[in-house]
Parts: structure tokens; sequence; C-alpha cells
């Protein structure tokens, strides 16, 4: 039995944290408050337990093996596969590919939808509010296809100008990639709105879900979305684990990614046929470990309730907002109407490096720079931001030691 089985169905944020071993730990003779949970979130005992049973209990490689160990390795990675399958809404496991993160996930797309279909004056379209992982990848398909990337701007209060996007759309657009859920800012943009524009003129669609996942009902379906992709360790599960969600119809006509062991049906020295679906992008060992936990991180989420936990997030934002609000020369940036549980903000004649080592030295973990958005902060004439990012298990003190330590750092600042 893990701590969390204990917990009772009503959200209870502080029994929640018992399932948070590193929660507990102290950092520089303070007691930890994590607030850097869109960068990586902290994982429940019984994630952490997930990987412990398997490396101690059926260690084994997966899909090729008859003995019991291989068996049993097998059906607990596939079982993370459905999971996957239930989590996001897709049709079937066929449409559910592992891979290292999201940004794999935008890479595959990229090397193999897009050198399958890309050409000479083809458009790509994305946004200002892009990670770096959602812009580099398309930048070197447009500049070994002489294509054309296209940005949608965004908007002073950090939202995107769907205006814009409207006039961005085109016969030549080929395929709309966007983020969900801002990293840097939060903002949660119309992405079912947007996906519909985009087929209407004729573009596929790739939404960027790595910081949606964990905030948002997922209904790959309903947004009707060609591809999403989303990150294991944001969603409570391990690192190196992800998820690219692809339409059964589009992976079956892309080429392959990577090439070995799994991928394939029958290999000779004249001709290779390739496995069927989802095996067919998933070469090599795999992560199994890892992915077999993100079953119990998704689990995790399930048991809790993603409304409950919305709720709570919600609630951690407003009072955040408005206590951060009250701090002098503080700035706020990105202050969109729709917004996931994140605060990023700058402080007059401070810069956010600075601020950021200090509050660590409070036992404030939060996140500080460019965010790997720095067109973004080239938009809003910043250098980077101070980022406060919530989860389920944050508190209310957690929000009044934040702004207790931003007081403090602002005095020996000044």
């Amino acid at each position: 039995m893990t701590a969390y089985s204990t917990i009772s169905s009503a959200f209870d944020v502080y029994a929640i944290r018992q399932a948070f071993p590193i929660l507990g730990r102290m950092v520089k003779d303070k007691p930890l408050v994590y607030l850097d949970n869109a960068a990586t979130s902290q994982k429940p005992l019984s994630v952490i337990n997930a990987i412990h049973d398997y490396y101690t209990g059926y260690n084994a490689n997966i899909h090729r093996g008859i003995h019991s160990l291989a068996e049993e390795a097998t059906t607990a990675y596939e079982a993370s596969r459905y999971a996957v399958k239930q989590f996001i809404g897709a049709a079937t496991t066929e449409e559910i590919i592992f891979t290292r993160g999201t940004t794999e996930g935008i890479n595959l797309v990229a090397y193999t939808w897009g050198r399958q279909n890309i050409n000479a004056g083809d458009e790509i379209i994305i946004s200002g509010m892009e990670h770096h992982s959602n812009i580099v990848p398309w930048q070197i398909l447009c500049e070994e296809k002489n294509a054309v990337l296209k940005v949608i701007p965004v908007t002073e209060d950090g939202g995107l100008s769907l205006t814009a996007y409207k006039e961005l759309l085109s016969a030549k657009t080929k395929l709309v990639s966007v983020v969900q859920v801002s990293n840097a800012l939060g903002t949660i943009n119309p992405v079912k709105e947007m996906i519909a524009l985009a087929h209407q003129a004729g573009a596929l669609v790739l939404i960027d879900g790595a910081q949606s996942a964990v905030h948002l009902d997922i209904d790959v379906q309903d947004l009707n979305c060609d591809f999403f992709a989303f990150s294991g360790h944001k969603v409570y599960g391990p690192t190196g684990v992800g998820v690219l969600y692809g339409k059964k119809a589009i992976l079956e006509n892309m080429p392959v990614f990577q090439g070995g062991g799994e991928m394939i049906k029958e290999v000779t020295f004249e001709h290779t046929t390739y496995n069927e679906l989802p095996y067919k992008y998933e070469a090599g060992t795999p992560n199994i470990a890892d992915t077999i936990a993100l079953k119990a991180a998704l689990d995790f989420i399930a048991v809790t309730g993603k409304e409950e936990i919305r709720k709570h997030e919600a609630q951690l934002l407003r009072y955040a907002t408005e206590q951060l609000e009250t701090i002098p020369g503080l700035t706020i940036i990105g202050k969109a109407m729709e917004k996931a549980s994140l605060v990023s903000f700058v402080i007059k004649n401070t810069h956010p490096q600075d601020i950021g080592i200090l509050l660590d030295n409070q036992g404030i973990a939060v996140r500080t720079g460019h965010h790997c958005c720095q067109p973004l902060m080239k938009r809003f004439n910043i250098p980077g931001t101070v980022r406060a990012s919530f989860a389920l298990y944050n508190t209310r003190e957690e929000v009044d030691k934040l702004v207790a330590g931003l007081h403090k750092t602002i005095k020996m600042l000044a």
C-alpha cells in the first residue's frame, strides 16, 4: 500500500503532499517550497515504487521474450500505452507512440512527415510563444526544403492574435504547430478553434501538450488534432518518457524515423519491411521502467481527479496573482484571460537570476531566465522572468512564503 492509497476521495492537499517524499526535505536549512512544476513535477510514491518494482521483480526486455519475466514486463508496458490512450482520448493504442519526451515527438514529425510532405514554397505556421523545441525543428526543415516559417504574433496581454492567424493561413499552409499552454506565460490557447481553421485551409496540426496534459482535460478526438505530444515528467511521471499521438491513417503513411530492432517485420540484405503501428516508430529497447511507471502517474491523476486538481490550482493562481501584484515594482508578464497555474514576473531594477538565487537561499525553488522561449522574451523586451508554477501539492502557505521571500529579496538587492 502506498501513502497515496490512504487518501480520501475529497481533495486534501496536505494528505496529498504525504505521497511525495521530496516535499519533506530541507533546502539551505529551510523547508522546501517547490514552485518549478512547469519545468518538471515531483513524483508520488506510487511512481517511485513502480520503477523499483520493475527492476526488483520482473526486469526483462519486452515484446520478443517468451519467458515469464518478459511476458510480465510486456504486459505492464502495454498497460501504460492503454492508460495513455484513455488519458488523451485516442481512438486506439496504435496511435500512441512512446518517445523520450515532447521534444522527440515534435522532431519525429518534422523528420518523417515533414520531410515527406514539405516542399519548396510551402508554409509552416507556429506562434510567437513557442518553446525552442517547437521552433528549431521547423526551422531546420524549412531551411532544408526551402519552405517558409510564419509566426502568429503575441498580444500585449500574452495571448495569440487570431485575426493575424487567420490572415497567415493560406493554400500554401501545410502544417500548424502550436503550444496549447505556454510554458513561459501560462496562456491557454484556443487550439480547438485554431485546428478547425487550419483544417479548412488544408493543413495538418500538431499540438504541443507539454504543459496542457497535466492541467487540462485532453481529448484528441474532440480537438481533432493530427498530432499531440507531451512528456511524462510533467504529469508526475518519470523523466525520459513521452508520448506522440498521431491519427492512425497519417502515421501509417509516414516514413520510419529510426531503424533497428522492434520497428521491423523482416530484414534481408536486399530489403526490409516495417512493423505495424505503433512499433514502427519504437526502434530498439525502450525506456521500459519509466514507461511502466508512467501509468502509475496517470492513475494518480485519475484517482485525485483532474477537475479537483484544476480547481485547486486555479485558486492558487488567483491568490498568487493577487499577492504578487501588491509588491512594488513587480510586473506580471502574461495576463491572458485563460491561464494555467503559473505566473511569470519581473521586478524593476533587479535581474531574474539574482531573485532566483536569493529565493533558493530561503528554500524556495522557482525558475528564472528565458524558459527556452527567447523570441518571446524579445517580444516583451526583457532578458527573462521569474516563473512560479503550481501543482496539486502546492499550498497557499507556500505562496505566502514566496511573497515574503520576494519582499526580503528586494530589500537585499536595493
